[in-house]
């Protein structure tokens, strides 16, 4: 096989060649059940018809153009959008880490336009923002910073879901400016915080004139139950970071802005080539529509209930099993042991799952899979799981 690749991806011995739904198809025909869209992306399921045809409507009309032009998809998105958000201004890039490096350079500027040398921000351990470099520095992994060094300065880590350490900084760090935060951290291991965390964040950032920002680039876009899961707690961010699942599989971040982080930005403070082109916005729209017009919140609510309760009940009092958790369709199973080779095991079973956090088998099923798709997956995991968890039980005690 030639090697013209950079080694940046340690690749499962299959290639993808055709999609439909909730499927996917290698290269010699072999089935496959997708239980991580794309890591979050293909919410709609692969081939999914409107995006289609959008995409083919749209590249058969104008592709790209430039942002020094007004662009009428990009202002539709984004009218869309904010009024979804209930939010006020947003700027369009290609990924999640743009809008991540976005809000940053956003929360640098404000701290800046108040008076405030060297503006700091609180980040999380555990958390993932992305692998710019500014991003990588205020990512909780120490593993992925490891030799990139330096890493750039002005962010304060705390462990998540500890209000506490943030209450401590704030009585501490004067030039502290934000808290960046996951509503649930992903990458991390599907960590789903204290109930009222979001609300103790959101009522520290308004006592000391911080900004409030939340990546919620794997939560957003109904994956968590509600369009975005800052919605559960009842709140607003001041900023909010999306991209994966916004585009369904087209490359496209946002970052959106209320209030005071809405007008800090002014012509030539930032800026993207390909961002919000007529593809990725006439891609981004059909999607949105489609989740609306679909229910899709509200299904990626009720299937992870469902998806949840069955793994619940088929693991129950099995050892290794350290706990189930997941908001709609963000669901993980933590295991008391590393579980990385459940990956091709499952695969050899023609099921896609993810393992993050060493020990965390990570589920992120697309919004249209159908309950008969969810019961095929909770079957072939159980036994998988079951198995191994068996295997390394006879292992020890040999």
């Amino acid at each position: 096989m030639s090697d013209s690749l950079m080694a940046t991806y340690k690749r499962l011995p299959i290639g993808l060649q055709k999609g439909e739904g909730a499927w996917v198809w290698d290269t010699a025909d072999n089935k496959y059940l997708d239980a991580l869209s794309g890591i979050a992306v293909c919410g709609l399921g692969h081939a999914h018809p409107a995006v289609t045809e959008a995409i083919r409507r749209q590249a058969g009309e104008l592709i790209h153009t430039s942002n020094i032009y007004q662009i009428d998809l990009q202002q539709q998105l984004g009218d869309k959008l904010t009024a979804l958000a209930g939010m006020d201004r947003v700027f369009f890039g290609n990924s999640g880490a743009e809008a991540n490096e976005a809000a940053i350079k956003l929360a640098r500027l404000y701290g800046n336009k108040n008076g405030i040398e060297n503006p700091a921000i609180i980040v999380m351990e555990h958390s993932f923002h992305g692998r710019t470099l500014a991003t990588l520095s205020a990512t909780g992994n120490r593993k992925v910073q490891a030799g990139f060094e330096p890493l750039v300065s002005g962010f304060i880590r705390v462990p998540y879901g500890d209000i506490e350490a943030i209450r401590t900084i704030a009585k501490n760090s004067p030039n502290t400016v934000a808290v960046l935060v996951e509503p649930v951290q992903g990458e991390g291991g599907i960590n789903i915080p204290p109930e009222e965390y979001l609300n103790d964040i959101r009522t520290i950032c308004d006592e000391h004139n911080w900004l409030m920002m939340l990546d919620e680039i794997q939560s957003g876009m109904a994956r968590s139950g509600r369009m975005f899961a800052f919605q559960h707690n009842g709140i607003h961010p001041d900023i909010m970071t999306l991209a994966k699942g916004l585009g369904n599989g087209v490359p496209i971040g946002a970052c959106l802005a209320k209030g005071k982080a809405a007008e800090i930005f002014g012509p030539g403070a930032h800026g993207s080539t390909f961002g919000g082109n007529p593809l990725a916005c006439a891609a981004a729209l059909a999607v949105l529509e489609t989740i609306e017009s679909d229910q899709l919140t509200e299904r990626a609510e009720n299937l992870g209930a469902k998806i949840l309760a069955d793994l619940a009940d088929g693991l129950q009092d099995v050892a290794g099993v350290e706990e189930i958790r997941g908001m709609g369709l963000l669901i993980g199973i933590e295991l008391d042991r590393p579980c990385p080779e459940l990956v091709t095991q499952a695969l050899e079973k023609g099921l896609l799952i993810n393992v993050t956090a060493e020990k965390v088998i990570r589920l992120l099923p697309p919004l249209i899979m159908s309950d008969e798709e969810a019961n095929t997956l909770v079957e072939i995991l159980t036994d998988l799981i079951k198995a191994f968890l068996n295997e390394g039980t006879s292992d020890n005690s040999a």
